[in-house]
């Protein structure tokens, strides 16, 4: 999307990202730039992300170029787990838009907000497309401060009518109870096997490095979104899990090798081949769901576009809006 500035700096701060950018918009933009993705149009480039050595940080780059939405920039930033003791989000990041045309830098924009909208919006096109219509219980496993950004976003695509959820400090299954009882939906904390047993769509979001979700807990029919694996050895669910269910992500390229699937590839279950992007389910090229009895995956990455796409809608709102700094270079 294009940017009004004259020629200028736009700025748009945290607190104008929330203003402008809702999870309509958030899903409209992933939707678009997963379909853009594969038919070709828009493309990543290597992911950077490294442990630092110092606060116990993970920081890095994500960026790429969409063609058709003329989106090219990048997101730097990473995650500081002490943070939150300090009142800040533990995620830390700002997205740097560039002009294709000249190269030259038009949009500094606050990645962290946009960053947990757009990585709801991302399980929730999966939702949409893979998770089967009568899906009525949610099982949540994570209660981070992303996991109330997913449960908002995964209300929105089915008419579910129970909430279950696991984490391994139950303490913080309040902030998930609460976005329960104001949707008027039946919450229930539990063990992650009754967690299978009873979920129809399953979002993970945490930092595990273990498998929390085993293959033999899962009935036949699930829709399960992994969110919070990307970085090489990280790990949610069971590889045997991976193997058994029909795998969709939003790059292969970074699904292989730091994703979800990068244990089930690594150990021979599932290769390459065996992984289709969800951008050929949008654009229709594939079928998505082929029974009511396949176990979907999404392995959801997090790619650099996502988050382009998204600063992109950011900015020319912002600027229409009025919500935006602009300063001469």
């Amino acid at each position: 999307m294009s940017v009004e500035n004259k020629g200028g700096l736009v700025i748009v701060s945290e607190a104008a990202c929330k203003a402008v950018i809702d999870r309509e918009s958030a899903f409209s933009a992933v939707e678009s730039v997963f379909a853009a993705m594969a038919r070709g149009d828009a493309y990543n480039f290597p992911v950077i992300r490294e442990a630092i050595g110092y606060a116990d940080a993970l920081y890095g780059f994500k960026s790429g170029f969409d063609r058709a939405g003329k989106a090219l920039g990048l997101k730097s930033g990473g995650y500081w787990p002490g943070n939150e003791a300090k009142g800040l989000t533990n995620h830390q990041s700002t997205i740097f838009l560039f002009d294709p045309d000249t190269g030259k830098l038009r949009a500094l924009v606050g990645g962290n907000y946009l960053t947990a909208v757009r990585t709801a919006a991302a399980s929730a096109v999966s939702i949409a497309h893979l998770a089967r219509k009568d899906s009525k219980v949610l099982g949540m496993i994570g209660a981070g401060h992303q996991s109330t950004f997913q449960l908002r976003a995964a209300l929105e695509q089915r008419n579910f009518e129970k909430i279950v959820a696991w984490n391994e400090n139950k303490d913080r299954l309040g902030n998930l109870q609460a976005i329960a009882e104001e949707a008027g939906i039946p919450f229930e904390s539990v063990e992650r096997e009754q967690l299978g047993a009873e979920a129809d769509v399953i979002i993970t979001i945490t930092s595990a490095f273990e498998p929390l979700l085993m293959k033999e807990w899962i009935k036949p029919g699930t829709h399960i979104a992994c969110m919070g694996t990307d970085t090489k050895g990280k790990q949610e669910v069971d590889p045997a899990l991976i193997a058994a269910a029909t795998v969709f992500t939003d790059e292969i390229a970074q699904s292989i090798t730091i994703g979800e699937a990068q244990h089930a590839v690594a150990q021979g279950l599932i290769a390459e081949d065996d992984i289709t992007p969800i951008g050929d389910v949008i654009n229709g090229k594939h079928a998505g769901r082929s029974s009511d009895d396949e176990i979907t995956i999404f392995d959801g990455t997090g790619v650099g576009l996502q988050d382009l796409a998204i600063a992109s809608v950011a900015a020319e709102l912002a600027v229409k809006k009025g919500e935006a700094q602009q300063i001469e270079l």
